[in-house]
């Protein structure tokens, strides 16, 4: 691993990031086919939030939250810090303190696959975490990482500059090229799922919907009455 601090990469156009966000992370995930999502383990400290950032990333030690200090100085206004370690660490390397640095700087939230602490604290100033962890364990400041180099959470590669999303379903990332085409497949999501709602308030059945009386007879399901079923 190079031990490098990456300053200003180019970032997803906020604007955009910001309107992306607003879709939701269960419908962007769908309508980019079901990829770019961090997985289950990575789950809001709070729930209520609905973000959307641009990625400043950070390689960090088990147990050492040095390469988060050196973070704070590269985020700027519409960031999302997303912190992971070199190997599994669930310790509380992030806090109050670093919230409120960060938050000065107009930084949205945290995505991270280690812990955090101060839990309290971070729901009363409204900065919002994604976290693996909540733990009091503290951390020490002594070995060199990395500061906006690509990094893997929950299989995702995530670049610095990319865009971040994280709502109560979770968290994802969308490729800083890939953000107008997600507009528009979340769009085309949302378009989908109206008229279906509409379908199902008229009493529509999803089974016809979508198709899916063909599908269990295909898998062999049979109907069968209570009596034949032995009731």
């Amino acid at each position: 691993m190079r031990n490098v601090i990456v300053t200003d990469p180019p970032r997803a156009d906020l604007e955009q990031v910001t309107k992306l966000a607003g879709y939701g992370v269960a419908t962007v995930h769908e309508g980019m086919g079901r990829t770019g999502y961090l997985g289950p383990r990575i789950r809001p400290v709070h729930l209520g939030s609905r973000i959307g950032g641009t990625a400043v990333t950070v390689l960090c030690w088990p147990g050492d939250n040095l390469m988060i200090h050196a973070a704070v100085e590269q985020c700027r206004a519409g960031d999302v810090l997303v912190v992971t370690t070199t190997s599994p660490s669930s310790d509380g390397a992030f806090g109050e303190l670093f919230a409120t640095a960060l938050q000065l700087r107009g930084v949205r939230g945290l995505v991270t696959t280690g812990g955090v602490r101060d839990v309290a604290e971070l729901h009363a100033m409204d900065f919002p975490v994604w976290s693996a962890a909540v733990s009091a364990q503290g951390t020490v400041k002594a070995t060199a990482g990395a500061v906006n180099v690509p990094v893997t959470v929950g299989g995702q590669l995530i670049r610095p500059g990319d865009a971040v999303l994280a709502d109560d379903d979770g968290a994802m990332v969308v490729a800083r090229q890939d953000v107008e085409a997600a507009l528009e497949s979340a769009q085309a999501r949302v378009d989908k799922e109206e008229a279906s709602r509409e379908a199902f308030r008229r009493g529509e059945l999803g089974l016809d919907r979508y198709g899916l009386r063909d599908k269990l007879a295909q898998l062999g399901v049979e109907y069968v009455t209570a009596e034949e079923y032995g009731f």
